[in-house]
Formats: C-alpha cells, structure tokens, sequence
C-alpha cells in the first residue's frame, strides 16, 4: 500500500484534521475581542473597590469623630445705659459674660466673623460688635465678655413702649445674639465653614436709672444653630 492510500485511510478514519482557515480566524477574533474587554473591566472593577474603601473610610471616620455643636451658657449680664434718647433713636450699652463649650474630644473648632447683638421684641437694639477669631480646643470651655451698643440704634414705637412698661415692673426679656460661621478641625482634616446662630433668651431684673450687674430671672442656656 502506498503512502498516499495510507493518508487517505487515516483522513477518512478521522485520525487527522487539518484545521479550517474561518475557524482559525474566527478565533483569534474571540481573543482579540476579549482581551480588548478585559482593562474596561479591571478598571471598573478596580474603581469599584476604591469607591467601597473610601466610602469606609469616611463612614468609621465619622463614626470615631462625630463632631457635635459647641454649647453657649450665658452667666452674667450687665446693663450700663438704656435710654430711649428720642424717637425713633434709643443708646444702649450693655455686656455680657457668654461660657463657650467644645463638648468634642477629637475635634477642633474656628469661629470666624463673629458677631454680636442685642435685640427686644424681635428688633436689635445695638449695632452688631465685631468679635476677634476664635480657636476653640478639644473638651475646652471659654469665657467671651463682649460689650454690646454704644451707638445710636432707630427703634419703633412698639419697642420704645415696652420698654418704658418693662422697666417700670423691673423685667425687662432681651436677646443676646451671636452669628458667624464654624469650622472643624479634626487631625489634619478642615470641614468647610457653617453658618452659626446662637440666641440666648433672658429675663433680667431691671429698672429704670441702675447702672452696673442685673439678676438673670430667666434660663441661662443659649439655643444653637448650624
């Protein structure tokens, strides 16, 4: 038997098969296309768990630090002057003593653009006082003593009369008021600034002609907004 019918044998007995050209390209094609896929994946992939991490990371931060708002306690008030001098215009100069808390034991606080004021029946009754920045520490109290007026305020009818009644019985119900903005700090890590807003309700003890330190009758604990 020859060697051509021995190769005949083994091709008709499925011993031996050439591959086909299409099968072969096709093929390639496959693998060219999916190795083309395979970066979009692990790019996605590999976005996807920073995504996760950092998303972790910020969640125990913020589980560890939890920044809490700061705590104002009015302790002492002074009433120097408080004369309606002649509508619509009234002179008021009065001082406060303010103890401000940082109840955090990780976190740090900035006041910026402090500002202070008085105000009776929902109308300031002294210019706003600028306060010098303040950089509060972890679990640290301290002490602000502004003195508030000084200047010429315009006042309605309605303010001038309660007023003059108040006075007359010896109670008189202001607002001290602070507003500015609040940073905090944690580690090496600054938050952006938030608007504060703090108003302490009083009711002091207070009649016509004292000069000097007035009784607080009312709650001395101030509310707090950011």
């Amino acid at each position: 038997m020859s060697d051509q019918d021995q190769q005949k044998i083994q091709n008709e007995g499925g011993y031996t098969q050439r591959p086909s050209p299409l099968s072969s390209s096709n093929a390639q094609r496959k693998y060219s296309s999916s190795s083309s896929k395979n970066p979009a994946k692990t790019l996605c992939t590999f976005l996807l768990i920073f995504l996760i991490l950092v998303g972790l990371t910020l969640l125990i931060g913020w589980l560890i630090y939890r920044p809490h708002k700061p705590n104002f306690t009015l302790v002492n008030a002074a009433i120097y002057q408080l004369n309606i001098t002649s509508l619509p215009y009234m002179s008021t100069t009065m001082q406060f003593t303010v103890l401000v808390r940082n109840p955090n034991r990780r976190v740090c606080l900035f006041y910026d653009q402090f500002s202070a004021l008085v105000s009776y029946k929902g109308q300031a009754i002294t210019p706003p006082v600028m306060l010098p920045p303040l950089f509060q520490d972890t679990k640290s109290t301290v002490p602000l003593s502004p003195v508030i007026g000084g200047a010429l305020v315009p006042v309605s009818v309605e303010v001038a009369n309660g007023l003059v009644v108040d006075e007359t019985y010896g109670m008189v119900a202001l607002r001290l008021v602070f507003m500015g903005k609040l940073r905090y700090k944690a580690a090496f890590i600054r938050t952006r600034h938030y608007g504060v807003y703090v108003k302490c309700d009083m009711l002091v003890g207070y009649k016509k002609g004292f000069v000097g330190q007035v009784p607080l009758l009312g709650s001395p604990e101030c509310e707090v907004d950011l």
